[in-house]
């Protein structure tokens, strides 16, 4: 089949224009792949889940009998060694889990305030 010659121009200027609106949009318009969806989406609900424990263990922190002897472990443990102190201090375990989460300790650390 012999194309017209008037349809060639029409044919490389979609071609060209579709190649452009596809660089544009992925990299000045936000758009992503599935799978750079997905990973934000994941970091987010991570980030909003330590967001939400952070309550539950400044409440352990105030609860807890040997608050002062804590506090002063922690104040006295160098800046990157207070997170493993705070989850030695057992403030950093949710209630239903085993081990403490080094984000919520970290997250929880800041608001402490030291």
């Amino acid at each position: 089949m012999n194309a017209p010659e008037w349809l060639k121009p029409g044919i490389y200027g979609a071609v060209i224009g579709a190649a452009l609106v596809g660089v544009v949009g992925f990299t000045w318009g936000g758009w992503v792949t599935g799978g750079t969806a997905n990973d934000r989406a994941m970091a987010m609900s991570r980030d909003d889940v330590v967001a939400s424990m952070v309550p539950v263990c400044l409440d352990m922190a105030r609860s807890d009998p040997s608050r002062a002897d804590k506090m002063a472990t922690i104040r006295a443990a160098s800046t990157y060694q207070r997170r493993d102190a705070l989850m030695e201090a057992g403030w950093a375990t949710m209630p239903g889990t085993d081990a403490p989460d080094r984000d919520i300790a970290q997250a929880c650390l800041s608001a402490l305030e030291l």
